[in-house]
Protein backbone atom coordinates (compact mmCIF):
# COMPACT_ATOMS: atom_id res chain seq x y z
CA UNK A 1 0.00 0.00 0.00
CA UNK A 2 1.62 3.38 -1.12
CA UNK A 3 2.24 6.25 1.48
CA UNK A 4 -1.17 8.17 -0.27
CA UNK A 5 -3.56 5.43 0.10
CA UNK A 6 -2.41 4.80 4.01
CA UNK A 7 -6.10 4.83 5.83
CA UNK A 8 -6.90 7.35 7.84
CA UNK A 9 -7.01 7.54 11.17
CA UNK A 10 -9.95 8.86 13.69
CA UNK A 11 -7.89 11.92 13.96
CA UNK A 12 -7.69 12.60 10.47
CA UNK A 13 -11.37 11.81 9.83
CA UNK A 14 -12.33 14.29 12.79
CA UNK A 15 -10.16 17.07 10.91
CA UNK A 16 -11.01 16.23 7.53
CA UNK A 17 -15.01 17.18 8.84
CA UNK A 18 -14.00 20.31 10.04
CA UNK A 19 -12.13 21.51 7.30
CA UNK A 20 -9.08 21.35 8.89
CA UNK A 21 -5.96 21.70 7.42
CA UNK A 22 -3.37 19.31 8.19
CA UNK A 23 -0.32 17.64 6.85
CA UNK A 24 0.90 13.97 7.77
CA UNK A 25 3.90 12.33 8.69
CA UNK A 26 4.42 8.72 8.83
CA UNK A 27 7.44 7.06 10.07
CA UNK A 28 9.33 3.29 11.17
CA UNK A 29 7.77 2.35 14.68
CA UNK A 30 8.90 -0.64 15.90
CA UNK A 31 9.25 -0.49 19.75
CA UNK A 32 7.30 3.11 21.13
CA UNK A 33 10.87 4.46 23.27
CA UNK A 34 9.25 8.49 23.45
CA UNK A 35 8.74 11.65 21.66
CA UNK A 36 11.84 12.71 21.85
CA UNK A 37 13.54 9.60 19.95
CA UNK A 38 11.08 10.12 17.11
CA UNK A 39 11.59 13.65 16.85
CA UNK A 40 15.57 12.91 16.29
CA UNK A 41 14.54 10.14 14.41
CA UNK A 42 12.86 12.80 12.04
CA UNK A 43 15.02 15.67 12.38
CA UNK A 44 12.07 17.92 14.00
CA UNK A 45 11.56 20.73 16.38
CA UNK A 46 11.30 19.57 20.47
CA UNK A 47 9.54 23.19 20.77
CA UNK A 48 7.05 21.92 17.96
CA UNK A 49 6.09 18.60 18.41
CA UNK A 50 3.71 18.51 21.16
CA UNK A 51 3.57 14.74 23.10
CA UNK A 52 -0.30 13.70 25.03
CA UNK A 53 -0.26 13.17 28.12
CA UNK A 54 -3.51 12.04 30.25
CA UNK A 55 -4.52 12.38 33.47
CA UNK A 56 -7.47 11.96 36.25
CA UNK A 57 -8.44 14.00 39.07
CA UNK A 58 -9.23 14.34 42.43
CA UNK A 59 -13.04 14.07 41.33
CA UNK A 60 -12.44 10.64 38.83
CA UNK A 61 -12.48 13.51 35.41
CA UNK A 62 -10.03 12.85 32.76
CA UNK A 63 -7.93 15.95 30.96
CA UNK A 64 -5.73 15.60 28.58
CA UNK A 65 -2.66 18.13 27.98
CA UNK A 66 -0.08 18.71 25.14
CA UNK A 67 2.99 19.70 25.59
CA UNK A 68 6.33 19.53 24.03
CA UNK A 69 8.05 16.63 23.87
CA UNK A 70 11.24 17.28 25.65
CA UNK A 71 9.60 19.04 29.07
CA UNK A 72 7.73 17.50 31.87
CA UNK A 73 3.82 18.08 33.15
CA UNK A 74 3.71 20.15 36.40
CA UNK A 75 1.26 18.01 37.99
CA UNK A 76 0.05 21.29 40.50
CA UNK A 77 -0.01 24.19 36.81
CA UNK A 78 -2.13 21.26 35.31
CA UNK A 79 -4.68 20.47 38.08
CA UNK A 80 -4.71 24.62 38.61
CA UNK A 81 -5.57 24.91 34.96
CA UNK A 82 -9.02 22.10 35.25
CA UNK A 83 -9.69 23.92 38.97
CA UNK A 84 -8.82 20.39 40.10
CA UNK A 85 -7.14 20.02 44.02
CA UNK A 86 -4.55 17.75 42.05
CA UNK A 87 -4.27 15.49 39.26
CA UNK A 88 -1.87 12.24 38.94
CA UNK A 89 -0.31 10.39 35.59
CA UNK A 90 -3.07 7.98 34.25
CA UNK A 91 -1.66 4.79 34.58
CA UNK A 92 -0.42 2.94 31.19
CA UNK A 93 -2.47 -0.32 31.57
CA UNK A 94 -5.35 2.64 31.60
CA UNK A 95 -5.01 4.50 28.42
CA UNK A 96 -7.01 2.35 26.26
CA UNK A 97 -9.74 2.36 28.69
CA UNK A 98 -10.04 6.07 29.01
CA UNK A 99 -8.96 7.18 25.67
CA UNK A 100 -9.39 4.55 22.74
CA UNK A 101 -5.52 4.97 22.27
CA UNK A 102 -2.64 3.55 22.32
CA UNK A 103 1.00 4.75 24.58
CA UNK A 104 2.50 5.98 21.65
CA UNK A 105 -0.48 6.81 19.61
CA UNK A 106 -2.55 9.25 21.53
CA UNK A 107 -3.38 12.43 20.29
CA UNK A 108 -6.01 14.92 21.55
CA UNK A 109 -8.38 14.76 19.02
CA UNK A 110 -10.86 11.85 18.81
CA UNK A 111 -10.35 10.02 22.18
CA UNK A 112 -13.15 8.08 23.38
CA UNK A 113 -14.64 10.95 24.77
CA UNK A 114 -13.79 14.69 24.43
CA UNK A 115 -12.33 15.54 27.93
CA UNK A 116 -11.14 18.72 29.05
CA UNK A 117 -7.82 19.47 27.16
CA UNK A 118 -4.92 21.89 27.97
CA UNK A 119 -1.91 23.08 25.47
CA UNK A 120 0.81 24.32 26.82
CA UNK A 121 0.93 28.37 25.92
CA UNK A 122 4.51 27.71 24.08
CA UNK A 123 1.82 26.51 21.01
CA UNK A 124 0.51 29.87 20.41
CA UNK A 125 3.80 31.27 19.22
CA UNK A 126 4.23 27.91 16.45
CA UNK A 127 2.72 28.35 13.00
CA UNK A 128 2.53 24.56 13.09
CA UNK A 129 2.98 21.61 15.82
CA UNK A 130 3.24 18.01 15.20
CA UNK A 131 0.66 15.40 17.16
CA UNK A 132 0.32 11.79 17.50
CA UNK A 133 -2.10 11.03 14.04
CA UNK A 134 -3.50 8.53 16.87
CA UNK A 135 -1.56 5.35 15.76
CA UNK A 136 2.09 4.56 16.16
CA UNK A 137 3.86 5.79 13.12
CA UNK A 138 1.61 8.49 12.00
CA UNK A 139 1.82 12.15 12.75
CA UNK A 140 -0.26 15.06 12.64
CA UNK A 141 0.85 18.88 11.47
CA UNK A 142 -1.56 21.37 11.81
CA UNK A 143 -1.80 24.93 13.28
CA UNK A 144 -2.46 25.19 16.77
CA UNK A 145 -5.18 27.75 16.14
CA UNK A 146 -7.07 24.73 14.51
CA UNK A 147 -6.49 22.29 17.10
CA UNK A 148 -8.03 24.58 20.11
CA UNK A 149 -11.18 24.86 17.70
CA UNK A 150 -11.61 21.42 16.81
CA UNK A 151 -11.12 20.20 20.53
CA UNK A 152 -12.39 23.08 22.42
CA UNK A 153 -9.15 23.26 24.06
CA UNK A 154 -7.36 26.13 25.88
CA UNK A 155 -3.92 27.44 26.52
CA UNK A 156 -2.04 27.49 29.96
CA UNK A 157 1.09 27.21 31.51
CA UNK A 158 1.65 23.32 32.50
CA UNK A 159 4.98 22.70 32.10
CA UNK A 160 7.79 22.96 35.02
CA UNK A 161 10.27 25.27 34.91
Amino acid sequence: MSKSKELKTNAMRILDKNKIEYKVNYYECGEFIDGVHIADQLGQDYDTSFKTLVTVGKTGNYYVYALPIHKELDLKKAARAVNEKYVEMLHVKDINKATGYIRGGCTPIGMKKQYVTVIHKSAKDCDKIIISGGKLGVQIELAPEDLIKVIGAKYEDIIEE
